[in-house]
């Protein structure tokens, strides 16, 4: 880790100065939490270029993140120590953000913000708080979470000593988690009406992004607090909080998704017969394809890998070209596990790369 955040004996403080950003996006990207820039100075996402910021333009189609631009924010947060280098080599100045969905972290954020606590039926949402209750003192999202690990006999997550805090330039904190059960836990506001945990507690989840540890703005420096720099595995009683206040996408009985072109035809192939070279493309791609029918434990990453080693060798020894096969890859990917494309790109670049070193010759060992 970058050598400002690291604890030297019982110190529980960073060094005076926060790690250089590039240093701290490497580290980041180390742990697996995908990176993206920052304003210098600020907590916002780095603007888009002028194409992007169009009325109607869809990241899920732009070809920016391709390209190696910082675009729609959290949605190119990346893993490619290649394009920080670019990113935070070229441009020191700028913040380090994580992507918190990619990365499996559920960041629970204590605000203070100065502001008039709402009705009290507003302050945990859910709970109902007795009229004879003075509620005038709970203030701040530390109050709020108190009170709830309080009435659920629990520890309360601000004092949690074995994960990674982080207390924020306008006096907030931090607490880091990390998800392990597969869930895509939802971001929300601590205003908000229809997902919230508690008032002045906002979620950064999936959809969300939080402002690394050490990151310096104008208003002053992210900074660790205790020892630990990891997250630790998410409390089972904050798990079971977080379902009760709607931050999991609504149940739903998914409709079978097609298989797309590219991985549709080349799975088609394989099991039919046909061109050698399609066939044993087919062959490893329909193992990812088929990762859609179990949403966990179907080793869908190895599976991934095999295929983007295979694709690998394959482009290397010129039986197919290389932007065909990155695409059947993809698709065959989103259509196994949908929004995690930010993981799929790192697992296929890494495959790619290693299987480009060993050329493939249909009928060989992949």
């Amino acid at each position: 880790m970058p050598a400002e955040l690291r604890v030297s004996g019982s110190a529980p403080t960073v060094a005076a100065d926060s790690p250089q950003p590039l240093a701290l996006a490497r580290w980041c990207a180390s742990h697996g939490w995908p990176v993206h820039p920052l304003v210098p100075g600020r907590k916002t996402p780095a603007a888009s270029c002028s194409s992007c910021r169009q009325p109607g333009h869809d990241h899920r189609t732009c070809l920016c993140r391709t390209e190696g631009r910082w675009c729609h924010g959290f949605h190119a947060a990346t893993l490619d120590m290649n394009r920080i280098q670019q990113w935070w080599g070229q441009h020191p100045q700028m913040g380090v953000a994580v992507a918190c969905g990619p990365a499996n972290l559920v960041v629970i954020d204590l605000d203070t913000h100065p502001t008039t606590p709402p009705d009290r039926n507003r302050l945990l949402p859910g709970i109902s708080i007795a009229d004879d209750i003075d509620v005038s003192a709970m203030t701040t999202g530390f109050h709020t979470m108190a009170v709830l690990a309080a009435l659920r006999g629990q520890p309360n997550p601000a004092d949690d000593d074995t994960t990674l805090r982080v207390r924020t330039p306008s006096g907030g904190l931090h607490i880091w988690y990390r998800a392990t059960d597969g869930r895509r836990w939802q971001s929300s506001a601590g205003s908000g009406k229809n997902r919230a945990l508690a008032w002045q507690v906002d979620i950064r989840a999936e959809g969300g992004y939080i402002v690394a540890p050490g990151t310096r703005t104008d208003a002053g420096v992210y900074t660790p607090v205790g020892t630990p720099r990891i997250p630790a595995p998410l409390p089972a009683w904050l798990a079971h909080e977080l379902q009760r206040t709607h931050h999991l996408p609504a149940s739903h009985v998914p409709a079978p998704r097609p298989v797309p072109g590219r991985a549709r035809q080349a799975v088609a192939a394989a099991r039919h017969g046909g061109d050698p070279v399609v066939a044993v493309l087919g062959t490893v791609l329909a193992e990812v394809a088929d990762c859609a029918s179990t949403p966990e434990g179907a080793g869908f990453s190895e599976k991934l890998n095999r295929a983007a080693y295979t694709v690998g060798g394959l482009v290397a020894a010129g039986h197919l070209d290389e932007h065909d096969g990155r695409t059947a890859l993809l698709e065959a990917a989103r259509h196994a596990r949908p929004g995690q494309e930010h993981r799929a790109e790192a697992i296929i670049r890494s495959g790619m790369t290693a299987g480009a070193r060993r050329p493939l010759t249909p009928g060989s060992r992949p």
